[in-house]
């Protein structure tokens, strides 16, 4: 079974809109494994960003994403980063098609509500900077 991680990020945290995100979601089929509250330290963000780190926006996306609290995540299902990355809809969210988490719920490129693993060895790395094994269910 493959697993992604997921955040929602600080714009969705401070509508209110964690648990209708979740629950798209899991309306996939998809089972939520692991889920932890915290506000990241821009240490962290950093980390968690590192793939941005010689592009412009980096920056701004480390003190957007470190600017409140946050929801981590880990859904594991056939595809499942497949799954998650089309409800969550394009990066963009002029560009999201209605219906998508971001299409629905995103403000603009960076504050798009939402994060999602955009392949088996992001989530690998993304999911174990986030969670020890022993924080992780496993059907």
């Amino acid at each position: 079974m493959e697993k992604s991680l997921v955040i929602i990020k600080p714009d969705a945290m401070q509508r209110g809109l964690a648990g209708t995100i979740i629950a798209r979601l899991e309306q996939t089929g998809l089972k939520m494994v692991a889920i932890k509250m915290l506000h990241l330290n821009k240490a962290l963000a950093q980390e968690h960003y590192s793939v941005h780190k010689n592009k412009p926006f980096f920056n701004d996306l480390v003190n957007y994403i470190s600017s409140a609290p946050i929801i981590i995540a880990v859904f594991q299902g056939e595809k499942a980063i497949e799954v998650i990355r089309r409800i969550m809809g394009a990066t963009d969210p002029a560009k999201a098609e209605a219906g998508t988490i971001r299409g629905d719920f995103g403000l603009d490129i960076e504050h798009n509500s939402v994060h999602g693993s955009d392949s088996v060895e992001t989530a690998e790395k993304e999911i174990k900077l986030f969670f020890s094994e022993d924080e992780i269910y496993t059907y």
